[in-house]
């Protein structure tokens, strides 16, 4: 591996201002007020541009036992496998079966990305992961690929690929960082340290993919400063859009059963308390990086904590209105390294 360039800078930063010093300031995200990856998509590509699941079968070194057996702590796949996804059928026919619910739930989309998201999607032998990608690209109605990964499964052999196919199509990469504090990462049982997920991004970005970094806010042994740092390191690097995630308690997951045994071993986060971090974690996030996700959805049947009363689709315009509150915006308290 290449050595890491050290994230801290040398020089020394200026006060950060503070909202309240400088009244009605314009936000220069609109009333949003950061920068959504959903209006970047519309300006870039004319329209909404979808995601249609696909499960092509990959594990993940943390499941097989070349890392361990067990997976991350905080692990279900079946928590986000949409449910007309059946992995037995061929990619092209899950293709179809996630466009007739895709094409009910927002008809007029014209375009549509395959998205590898259950386990590590370049983990395995790399003549079945050329395959899978281009069983998908081969369906009239697939323009592009997203396809999410972990850091330490990122070989140059697919990431010269993935840059080939990307001078034809949308390719979106989606590396799960979770964290960037190591303590926290050997908690959850994640088999890698934040400095393998650094250097993961900055090969990726070499080589021209559009990086999307994927964060959980609230993992046990976390606290709000590292969080807050956490703006600040992914800031530092080339990534181009972030998902945000709140920890959620998955049935059947070692967190879970953490958390059955003692509550008080992980700490959940209320909504009040969710929507007041995205708004101190926005405010300190590189205006440049696409917000992709401000947080998840798992199913009732699965989801065991916390039990929240508003919906996926309330943090967009709750976060808005924090930000209005305060007269900030993504940004407003970045300090970019020297």
């Amino acid at each position: 591996m290449n050595p890491v360039p050290a994230l801290v800078s040398p020089c020394v930063h200026s006060p950060v201002l503070d909202p309240v010093d400088e009244p009605h300031a314009v936000s220069p995200f609109g009333e949003r007020r950061y920068n959504a990856w959903n209006d970047h998509v519309k300006r870039r590509w004319g329209g909404r541009v979808q995601k249609v699941s696909v499960a092509a079968g990959f594990t993940c070194p943390n499941r097989d036992g070349t890392l361990g057996s067990g997976g991350c702590t905080f692990c279900n796949n079946a928590g986000f496998t949409p449910g007309y996804l059946d992995r037995r059928d061929p990619i092209g026919e899950q293709i179809d079966a996630g466009l007739r619910f895709l094409d009910r739930r927002y008809p007029g989309t014209a375009r549509f990305i395959a998205y590898f998201q259950t386990y590590s999607n370049t983990y395995g032998e790399f003549a079945r992961l050329r395959e899978s990608y281009e069983a998908a690209l081969a369906h009239p109605r697939i323009c592009g690929l997203a396809i999410g990964t972990r850091p330490d499964c990122l070989p140059d052999v697919v990431l010269d690929y993935l840059a080939e196919l990307a001078r034809e199509h949308i390719v979106e990469l989606e590396i799960g960082v979770e964290s960037c504090d190591d303590e926290v990462l050997r908690r959850i049982n994640r088999g890698h340290d934040f400095a393998c997920s650094e250097e993961a991004i900055r090969r990726a970005a070499a080589r021209g993919l559009g990086v999307t970094a994927h964060l959980i806010l609230g993992l046990p042994g976390e606290t709000r400063a590292g969080m807050l740092e956490a703006a600040r390191r992914l800031s530092a690097l080339p990534v181009a859009a972030l998902k945000l995630h709140q920890l959620q308690l998955v049935r059947g997951t070692a967190m879970a059963r953490d958390w059955e045994r003692d509550p008080a071993s992980v700490p959940l986060l209320a909504e009040d308390e969710y929507i007041a971090l995205l708004a101190d974690f926005v405010e300190r996030l590189a205006p440049t990086i696409l917000l992709q996700r401000l947080g998840s959805e798992v199913p009732p049947a699965l989801k065991l904590a916390p039990q929240w009363n508003i919906r996926l689709s309330e943090l967009a315009p709750r976060l808005s209105a924090e930000l209005a509150r305060r007269e900030s915006w993504q940004g407003r308290r970045y300090q970019p390294a020297c």
